[in-house]
């Protein structure tokens, strides 16, 4: 998701064309520098890695065994849609962001719908990090209180209450650069979650067998929980734009599709073997307290939120200050970000259910911005030679409607379990 922030930010600056000549002269130096192959496929298995790491094993206590099908689905689905990016790049090398490729095909208009839905997305990922604090912070240190006048704050208030309070000052902070550079950790701290969670099932648990064949009630959220997993495709464009040899892009994807696969398949397999269905939201709150291993798990966790939230927040940020002329007085930025801060922490003691929240994130916006925006905007660009192509049409158009069925179901099941939990 930081990937995505950085993508965002750097879309704020471009002009609403997207043939201005800065563009052409950056796409000229890209061309001459240019990532290298091995940096870019780092690059793609950062941005896939996220967060869901935590919740998958969640999702196939939801799903049951059966639904791990699916997640390889999803994966290949995924996969596919992201080719879709690359083609549409294709079709004009200036092209350079997703935004830019929504305009290429519905003009204005498609810049302003796909930003909408960037923004918005961007703004829950925020406020699933301060649940994400607050929640593994609390299996930390449980049965802390804090008096404040007469009212007691205590658990994944207060934690989360506090980690804004440590966020806050990083959110002022114009040039992100060192926090990027901590984001671009999430690999690896991917790598050592699982390493832990594998540490903790030979010492610990065990692994048992258990756990559902197939729930039907629960495949919403779980599908929904599978797309969070693979929906980073905003930023294929900016990677895209910034690889050396992109006729390659197409193997960066194979890459790195199947090293997050493997790694998020091996995570959700070893957490329901070890839990079952008492599987929590997040794998981190199953772990047992006071074992090293399990902080180290924790912490790791705990470790990208904190450079992350800034990064997620600073493009929304950027965009109001632009539209409202803040951006050239700090005092001004600060208010709007710190605004902003208090906005998401609002919405994330209204709504502290983290696996809900990623599962409506899922089921909703990454979906749209991952699964149907890709097909719509090919079909767009390549009206002409898809009409040729009419296996890959019905491919298409299948991938299509079913992303709208699984949107629909998997939005009405989260929100439903949102509001029913409050």
């Amino acid at each position: 998701m930081a990937s995505q922030c950085t993508l965002a930010d750097e879309e704020i600056g471009l002009s609403s064309s997207i043939r201005a000549p800065l563009l052409h002269n950056h796409g000229q130096l890209a061309r001459q520098r240019g990532a290298s192959f091995a940096r870019t496929c780092f690059n793609v298995t950062n941005a896939l890695s996220g967060i869901g790491v935590l919740s998958i094993p969640y999702a196939l206590s939801e799903g049951g065994w059966i639904s791990l099908i699916l997640f390889f689905v999803v994966a290949v689905v995924c996969f596919y849609t992201g080719l879709l990016i690359q083609r549409c790049m294709d079709a004009d090398p200036h092209i350079r962001s997703y935004s830019d490729i929504g305009e290429f095909a519905f003009g204005y208009k498609g810049r302003i719908i796909v930003g909408i839905f960037m923004y918005i997305e961007l703004y829950l990922v925020a406020v699933s990090f301060l649940i994400l604090e607050g929640d593994n912070l609390d299996n930390l240190f449980p049965n802390l209180e804090f008096q404040f006048l007469s009212q007691t704050i205590k658990g994944k208030q207060l934690f989360l209450l506090i980690s804004a309070l440590f966020v806050l000052p990083t959110t002022w902070l114009r040039n992100l650069d060192g926090l990027a550079y901590i984001s671009a950790g999430g690999v690896v701290a991917s790598v050592i979650l699982m390493c832990s969670l594998l540490w903790i099932g030979v010492t610990e648990t065990g692994f048992r067998m258990q756990g559902r064949v197939l729930n039907l009630s629960g495949l919403p959220t779980a599908l929904g929980l599978f797309f969070v997993c693979f929906t980073s495709h905003a930023v294929f464009p900016t990677i895209h734009a910034s690889m050396r040899e992109k006729i390659k892009f197409s193997k960066v994807l194979v890459i790195s599709f199947a090293l997050c696969t493997f790694n998020y398949g091996t995570m959700a397999v070893l957490g329901y073997l070890m839990y079952g269905d008492d599987l929590k939201s997040q794998v981190t709150l199953n772990l047992p307290a006071g074992k090293i291993s399990s902080k180290i798990a924790i912490y790791t966790t705990l470790i990208n939120p904190f450079a992350k939230y800034a990064l997620t927040i600073t493009p929304i940020a950027l965009s109001i200050e632009e539209r409202l002329a803040f951006h050239l007085k700090r005092s001004y930025s600060i208010q709007v970000r710190t605004l902003l801060l208090l906005s998401t922490v609002l919405m994330a003691l209204s709504i502290p259910f983290f696996g809900y929240l990623m599962a409506f994130i899922g089921s909703f916006f990454s979906i749209m911005v991952s699964v149907l925006f890709p097909c719509v905007f090919y079909i767009k660009i390549y009206r002409a030679s898809s009409q040729r192509n009419q296996f890959e049409m019905v491919v298409i158009v299948g991938v299509m409607v079913t992303g709208v069925l699984i949107s629909v179901v998997g939005t009405y099941s989260s929100l439903v379990q949102i509001i029913f939990s409050l």
